[in-house]
């Protein structure tokens, strides 16, 4: 029942086909994206001239975590990730972060949305001359999706709530065919969802990639960003040191994919899952609205593995922002320099936006429960960079004012070295299920999936192990694809 579905609509895949002809597209595959050694020496070339966020179908090429860390021009590296020092996370465990600044819109859900996109393309599932394509997202899939479809070819239509960051309306209003902006702010994923019944009413020759239901987006996360950590690990760990796990923010649940493909090599190892305190879902079954934007709340989602979950914790919106302006404004960053933080560390602070500081706070939160050490190695993901989130910091400091130095000693102490564990809930068998069994009144009541699917999740040992085997069968599909376009032909 978790298939990605590869029925070929031979028709419609010949219009697909023709519409990359017309547009220079060449799609990657999997391997390539996890290996960029695998990608022919004239596109690597070609994307000397190509800016990282430029509208061109090469860039496509660019959904990886290796890209070279540049605007312009860029090659790739072994991966993109920092260490975040002890003198940052207030414990001496290793936390070690792979970095999403560097995927094309700044954001690594391009990657979320090509996984659910590519195979519907190159099967006919989707008509890119006819269909439009729409993306139901909190924040940063939407761009992503919107991206995609640019690159693929695609109209599209992106829906966000409308209180979103200026910098992303902005941005889809250049790239995305129509954009929606639905009510509410980060947690108000319901009237996302009712808005993709309203379109699917609406007569109009569509197709919704609601990343909280695609299992494209759980294998492209599994598959590429779980390798991406495994790389991580390869070029931090040292003799002695021992992964001890992984910490995430669920937004879609697509990235804590990579906890089950660690877990396969690491089989000890743990995966927590966290959200925002002010709308603590996991921890208290779900309700109020937050600030932390890229992560969805009020529900679990469906692609959402909960049985393979260790641990849930609830950071503070609070925290969020308040380390946002230390880490970003004069006064905050003085001030880390004088409590020890190396000048290094320092300039890469705006790898971290909203989501990936809540991210490196979860992750403070595991070590400090299970009093991890200097050989504890701990993984998290920067899912964005505070590039995304200007007007936010323009609008805290028109309603706080001057950032000063006692703000950042007090945001320092508190919300950095004052970590604690509280809103925190080890997992025990009889609370997953707790946790799994919310996915029934979204899922089952109200978008359609059946009951029996959802005991499947729960009950089948093979429901999810049977996903990962089939990115070699979207490999071949691709492959093809791009014979049949025939472009890929002059790289050989």
């Amino acid at each position: 029942m978790t298939k990605i579905d590869f029925t070929v609509y031979p028709e419609r895949r010949k219009h697909a086909i023709q519409r990359a002809r017309e547009r220079n597209i060449i799609i990657p595959t999997y391997a390539q994206m996890n290996d960029p050694n695998l990608i022919p020496a004239g596109i690597r070339a070609e994307l000397k001239g190509i800016g990282l966020w430029d509208i061109h179908p090469r860039n496509l090429f660019r959904i990886t975590w290796k890209n070279q860390p540049i605007d312009s021009g860029g090659d790739f590296i072994d991966i993109n990730y920092v260490e975040l020092p002890s003198e940052l996370t207030g414990t001496k465990a290793k936390i070690i972060a792979i970095v999403g600044k560097w995927f094309p819109t700044g954001a690594h859900k391009v990657g979320a949305a090509f996984g659910c996109l590519v195979p519907r393309l190159v099967t006919g599932q989707f008509d890119p001359t006819s269909q439009k394509a729409v993306w139901p997202s909190t924040g940063n899939y939407c761009r992503g999706g919107a991206y995609d479809s640019a690159l693929l070819g695609c109209d599209s239509i992106a829906i966000m709530p409308e209180g979103m960051s200026r910098e992303r309306f902005e941005w889809l209003s250049k790239v995305a065919g129509e954009t929606i902006a639905t009510p509410g702010s980060e947690s108000n994923v319901k009237e996302i969802f009712d808005k993709c019944w309203e379109l699917r009413q609406s007569g109009q020759d569509l197709m919704i990639f609601n990343q909280f239901e695609e299992f494209g987006n759980y294998l492209w996360h599994y598959s590429i960003t779980g390798r991406a950590m495994e790389a991580a690990l390869r070029a931090t760990m040292r003799p002695g040191d021992e992964y001890r796990g992984v910490a995430l923010t669920t937004g879609s649940a697509g990235t804590i994919a990579t906890g089950d493909y660690l877990k396969t090599l690491y089989p000890t190892s743990k995966i927590v899952a966290s959200e925002a305190l002010q709308c603590p879902t996991m921890l208290r079954n779900g309700y109020g609205a937050h600030r932390i934007e890229g992560i969805g709340d009020k529900h679990i989602p469906w692609v959402h593995n909960v049985r393979n979950t260790d641990m849930v914790v609830a950071i503070d919106d609070e925290a969020v922002t308040a380390i946002a302006r230390l880490f970003n404004e004069t006064a905050g960053k003085a001030y880390l320099q004088r409590k020890g933080v190396p000048e290094e560390m320092i300039a890469k602070l705006n790898l971290l936006g909203f989501s990936g500081i809540a991210n490196m706070l979860s992750a403070v939160k595991f070590a400090k429960y299970y009093e991890l050490g200097e050989q504890d190695v701990v993984l998290t993901v920067l899912t964005d960079s505070i590039d995304l989130y200007g007007s936010r910091l323009q609008e805290m400091h028109a309603e706080y004012g001057q950032y000063t130095e006692c703000d950042a000693a007090e945001h320092y102490g508190r919300y950095l070295m004052g970590v604690t564990t509280d809103a925190l809930l080890e997992l025990t068998y009889e609370k997953r299920r707790r946790v799994h069994d919310l996915k029934y009144y979204t899922w089952v009541e109200q978008q359609g999936k059946t009951y029996e699917e959802i005991l499947a999740q729960w009950y089948d040992k093979n429901y999810w192990t049977d996903l990962p085997p089939q990115v070699s069968e979207i490999d071949a599909l691709i492959t093809e694809f791009n014979e049949e376009v025939g472009l890929i032909n002059q790289y050989k």
